[in-house]
């Protein structure tokens, strides 16, 4: 008898011959992205972990050399210091007020919007338009043009009526603030909505019609669940934008008169106080803040994504 002997099988030098021009392919059509890589980590990565390390310090820039670790008192300080938590306290106001005005205030913009009327295309534009104002020349619209007790327009009309002539900054600070703020982002939540309202099944509102719904039932209950995610979305992404919003605070009250919020606050403590360690502690904190609200944001983006892909 004659021992027969099996030959390895041929593909196992093949696999690992391919491995290696697989590897240097990936690495090859990576390799044109590394650049963007290198300098996004090092226009944003590295402040941040500087911000990160000078946070864990007692910092004063006109002491430099008295500088010491100190742990976590500056986050100590920051959560425990009674104006630094009225001025968290300020931010969270101030986003929610503004956020839910605007939603609201853009919801009803995007179902005019929704109809069809002559001219929709030039009202539409015009609506877009706050939102592309830079915010500082915003703010100073509001500031001069609007709130100004001597020659604004909203004393002029009241003078024009008979009415008193109130200083608006002084008397209503934080309102003030926030309807220059709504007025700036309403037009965004309507672009949001707007485009939740296009996306609906029109035979589904038609079949509802048929059968004797009205404009409210149908919004009820066919149109407000449809628009859950686009006002999840538009309540995140407005959340991330105000709680970060430095200019309307700056140059309408400079965070006199209790509207000083968490921005402006680690404006105060840097810029005027010098104490790196305590405005890069509270920044720190408006990071995580705007992390932990980014994360849900990108949540309801990739649900909304694969809503419209089942759909296609």
């Amino acid at each position: 008898m004659t021992a027969t002997t099996t030959a390895p099988p041929a593909t196992a030098p093949a696999r690992t011959a391919h491995r290696p021009s697989t590897r240097l392919r990936a690495w090859a059509t990576r390799a044109p992205l590394l650049p963007a890589l290198v300098f996004m980590i090092a226009v944003t990565q590295l402040p941040f972990v500087a911000t990160l390390v000078i946070s864990f310090f007692d910092w004063n820039a006109l002491y430099p050399k008295a500088r010491r670790f100190t742990g976590l008192d500056n986050y100590r300080q920051v959560l425990t210091d009674t104006d630094l938590r009225h001025s968290v306290w300020t931010t969270v106001l101030l986003t929610a007020a503004v956020v839910l005005a605007s939603l609201v205030l853009g919801l009803a913009l995007a179902l005019l919007l929704d109809r069809r009327f002559r001219g929709r295309g030039v009202v539409r534009t015009l609506l877009i338009a706050p939102f592309l104002v830079v915010p500082v020349a915003a703010a100073l619209l509001w500031k001069h043009v609007l709130y100004n007790p001597e020659y604004g327009l909203l004393n002029g009309l009241l003078h024009y009526v008979g009415g008193p002539q109130p200083d608006w900054i002084s008397n209503t600070p934080l309102l003030a603030v926030e309807a220059s703020l709504v007025w700036q982002w309403t037009p965004f939540m309507m672009l949001i909505l707007l485009a939740g309202l296009q996306s609906r099944d029109q035979q589904q509102i038609e079949a509802a019609r048929v059968d004797g719904a009205s404009d409210w039932q149908v919004f009820r209950h066919l149109t407000l669940p449809h628009l859950r995610r686009y006002l999840e979305l538009g309540a995140l992404l407005g959340s991330i934008y105000i709680v970060q919003n430095f200019d309307a605070v700056f140059t309408i009250t400079s965070g006199g008169l209790g509207t000083a919020n968490l921005p402006y606050t680690v404006y105060q403590n840097f810029y005027q106080a010098h104490e790196n360690g305590l405005a890069s502690a509270a920044g720190v904190l408006v990071v995580i803040g705007s992390i932990v609200i980014a994360t849900f944001a990108l949540r309801v983006v990739s649900s909304l994504f694969r809503e419209e892909v089942s759909r296609a």
